[in-house]
């Protein structure tokens, strides 16, 4: 077995982790524009949006102040999602979507943002009726 050292010294250095995140960013942008392929399956389309809608919100499965517990979805949720939603989708529109976000030509969905916002505003509604409907210490 060779031992690529340029390689092992850039990851010890930190640059091959940004090289990583570089990497993850653009796959997310390249899914952002699969999703809106027609040539893309369904099923595909309906994992990708939940998995853009939770990459993009700051409500967590597993908060973050919890220690190790709180990043595990950051570490191994999304991209065990990535990986399962770049497998259904055909390799050739795949392709084509890290070519157009390559090119930094992505599409506006303005459908996903509006879904984040009612998100935000069905949670924050769901709270405030909870705070509102709460029985008082006895």
């Amino acid at each position: 077995m060779q031992i690529d050292h340029n390689k092992s010294q850039a990851i010890m250095t930190g640059s091959g982790l940004k090289e990583r995140i570089r990497a993850i960013k653009l796959e997310v942008m390249a899914l952002a524009v699969a999703a809106q392929d027609t040539r893309t399956p369904r099923r595909a389309k309906i994992l990708l949006l939940f998995l853009l809608a939770y990459a993009a919100s700051p409500i967590d499965l597993i908060p973050d102040f919890i220690p190790v517990l709180g990043m595990l979805d950051e570490v191994v949720l999304l991209p065990l999602g990535i990986w399962l939603a770049v497998r259904m989708i055909p390799p050739d529109v795949m392709e084509a979507a890290r070519a157009r976000a390559r090119a930094g030509k992505l599409p506006a969905n303005w459908a996903a943002g509006i879904f984040i916002l009612l998100l935000w505003a069905a949670s924050i509604a769901a709270i405030a009726w909870w705070w509102m409907n709460r029985s008082p210490a006895a």
